[in-house]
């Protein structure tokens, strides 16, 4: 690590309050890893004062103030919206749509609006905008904010942003397309924001247009009996999984050569679709500015929320049935190519050292 080696850093998802500190002295001593589950403030103060460098996973404000209050090099990881819109999520509650920035273009009336549609008092509401105003103030002082994507940095629009991809090991299996091309997998969340159900309006019209397929949701949550009443009308073409384990989900998906992304909101890199890419997997997603950079042109899209568009690029797949692999195959090599692990190690490595530089040339 070079410059690194005496650094002491302390790396801070403070949502669920979790440290790790790590001190890389010697080049060829074992890394000493210190984890801290749930520390309490005076712990969390210690740890952050001892360190040379604080990596927060996300603008969480306790540390934030702490760090910033102590006077560390400061890196910022953003893993949402959260300085850029209340909910985090830029999802327009009240439409159910993507949100266009209302935050951002100063319209909190409208934040306003969506956060009542989830239950929150206007007092609460008023909060939430504030608190996000404040945060995105401290971010800005930051040394560096780190986005997982470019497009995501359109949207913050922060002060020394640097974008790190999402890196990750591929799988073992390297093809996906031993399956049927009318069938179709969803993996994720079953929330409002991920769109499921414009997915099975899309299925209700392969149905009416007589057309064969087959579609096996993998994932639970909060809309999981909604979805279920809602696809009774497509009897066995539709099948719910509720949670697949880790090691299980490659032959869950083993003869599902396309996966679909219905996302309406929430998405600031895909990590299902990076995932998913390099099991060699055809992707359509809707057109989030995030999963559109991390497919690129090895995989489809349509409007998010179109439900008719997306059962025409479904319909499009299962008329041609040798797209999956084409198109599969871009996909992996894209995504061991943007995507690795090691490279993502590296872009950090100079983050940090850019972050060391900067805060040395402010002193």
């Amino acid at each position: 690590m070079g410059a690194l080696a005496a650094a002491a850093i302390i790396l801070i998802r403070a949502r669920r309050r979790f440290c790790c500190q790590f001190r890389p002295r010697t080049q060829g001593r074992s890394l000493r890893v210190l984890l801290v589950r749930r520390p309490a403030v005076g712990d969390l103060v210690r740890l952050i004062r001892d360190a040379d460098l604080v990596h927060l996973a996300g603008p969480a404000m306790l540390p934030l103030v702490i760090s910033l209050g102590l006077g560390k090099v400061l890196v910022i990881e953003h893993h949402g919206f959260h300085v850029a819109c209340p909910t985090g999520l830029l999802f327009y509650e009240p439409e159910q749509l993507p949100c266009p920035g209302y935050f951002m273009a100063r319209k909190y009336g409208k934040c306003m609006k969506c956060q009542e549609a989830t239950g929150k008092t206007a007092a609460q509401s008023f909060k939430t905008i504030f608190s996000t105003k404040i945060r995105r103030m401290f971010s800005n002082r930051a040394s560096i904010n780190i986005m997982p994507t470019d497009w995501l940095g359109t949207i913050l629009r922060l002060r020394r942003m640097r974008t790190v991809h999402h890196g990750m090991t591929g799988p073992a299996e390297t093809a996906a397309t031993s399956g049927n091309s009318a069938n179709f997998a969803y993996h994720g969340r079953l929330v409002s924001t991920k769109g499921v159900k414009v997915l099975l309006r899309a299925a209700t019209t392969l149905q009416q247009m007589g057309l064969p397929f087959k579609i096996r949701i993998i994932g639970n949550g909060d809309e999981m009996a909604q979805l279920k009443s809602m696809s009774a009308g497509l009897g066995d073409r539709v099948e719910f999984l509720g949670h697949v384990p880790d090691e299980k989900l490659g032959g869950a998906l083993s003869e599902f050569p396309t996966l679909v992304m219905p996302s309406l909101g929430g998405e600031v890199f895909g990590l299902v679709a990076s995932e998913n890419m390099l099991r060699s997997k055809l992707l359509i997603a809707s057109d989030l500015g995030a999963l559109q950079e991390v497919i690129g042109e090895t995989g489809l899209s349509f409007p998010a929320g179109n439900s008719t568009a997306l059962a025409q690029r479904m319909q499009q797949i299962i008329a041609q049935p040798g797209l999956p692999e084409t198109l599969g195959g871009q996909a992996r090599a894209r995504a061991l190519r943007l995507f690795g692990q090691e490279s993502m190690i590296q872009k950090h490595i100079q983050v940090y050292r850019e972050a060391i530089s900067i805060e040395r040339t402010r002193a």
